[in-house]
């Protein structure tokens, strides 16, 4: 499942460079995650470094992208060009 940022974010900035898909980017308003692009780190973390650096909690699962651990895993290779 990919992930997205609620509203309550405040553009704290920590979540962008922490993105190793270089799925997060700054959006109107808020920071916005590229479904496309976001593995909920898999291939990389064993949990999601946005999550875990959001100091406000606003980072939830994607209920419009619900992907189990073998697609994130199979985006992964494809993203990084192992496939």
């Amino acid at each position: 499942m990919a992930l997205y940022i609620l509203d309550s974010c405040i553009n704290c900035d920590m979540c962008e460079p922490e993105c190793p898909n270089q799925a997060i980017s700054m959006g109107e308003e808020i920071y916005e995650i590229d479904p496309n692009r976001c593995t909920e780190c898999v291939g990389h973390y064993d949990k999601p470094t946005c999550v875990s650096v959001c100091p406000i909690d606003c980072i939830d699962p994607d209920p419009e992208h619900n992907e189990d651990h073998d697609t994130l895993m199979a985006k992964f290779l494809i993203l990084t060009g192992k496939a």
